[in-house]
């Protein structure tokens, strides 16, 4: 069930009809991996976009390459450039960087039902895994204060943060504003039931009614 559709997977010659099941079965599962992202909801358009179109790029690559070993050490100082000129991304992106890759390289192989039965696996195991992760505990989110210079940044904010959060952990202090201010950059997880506006009304009314920043830390992936 699980065997290769190609008769032999080294200097395989492939016919039209083999790469277009593997190049639908590429984008199938592509767009079946950006579905699992899109329903987890953290996770960009574009990024979305790249493993739609991921799973058949590595399948071209592979067939391509075809066991040539110039061209295989060509695709790979390739890759390396491209990997240098990306930003890092966040654990669950990479996560699903190299989720469509393994696809990709399954139908390249030819092993489609392998590539199906994986999607469908890791799939499971990743919308499993977000829903029981998200009831052990509430998602971290930054806070960012802005505060006059003359307020002492160390304890000012104590005794709010210790209402409404369950943990605040002072991460970055950095002057701004020809270093009149002070931002600070906390590291907080919300107590359940708890209102956002209140918190931040609590903190405006420490800090002069400058500027606060409260929200989940955008990673910018170049994908």
């Amino acid at each position: 069930m699980f065997t290769s559709i190609f008769h032999s997977t080294e200097m395989v010659s492939y016919n039209a009809q083999d790469i277009f099941i593997c190049t639908a079965a590429s984008l199938i599962l592509g767009l079946l991996i950006a579905l699992i992202f899109q329903i987890e909801g953290e996770s960009s358009k574009g990024f979305k976009l790249s493993l739609v179109v991921l799973p058949v790029l590595v399948q071209a690559v592979i067939m391509m390459v075809n066991g040539n070993l110039g061209t295989s050490v060509a695709v790979l100082g390739a890759f390396s450039l491209v990997r240098f000129r990306s930003q890092p991304g966040s654990s669950k992106e990479i996560c699903g960087v190299f989720f469509a890759m393994a696809v990709g390289l399954a139908t390249a192989m030819g092993c489609v039902a392998f590539a199906g039965m994986l999607t469908i696996l890791v799939g499971i195991v990743l919308l499993l895994g977000s829903r029981i992760m998200g009831r052990m505990g509430k998602e971290e989110k930054m806070l960012r204060i802005t505060i006059p210079e003359n307020l002492d940044y160390t304890t000012v904010f104590d005794e709010i943060l210790k209402a409404y959060t369950q943990k605040a952990q002072l991460l970055q202090v950095k002057t701004t504003n020809m270093g009149s201010m002070f931002e600070l950059r906390y590291e907080v997880q919300m107590k359940r039931g708890i209102n956002e506006k209140e918190l931040l009304d609590q903190i405006r009314t420490r800090n002069g009614n400058l500027t606060v920043i409260l929200g989940r830390e955008m990673n910018s992936a170049a994908l």
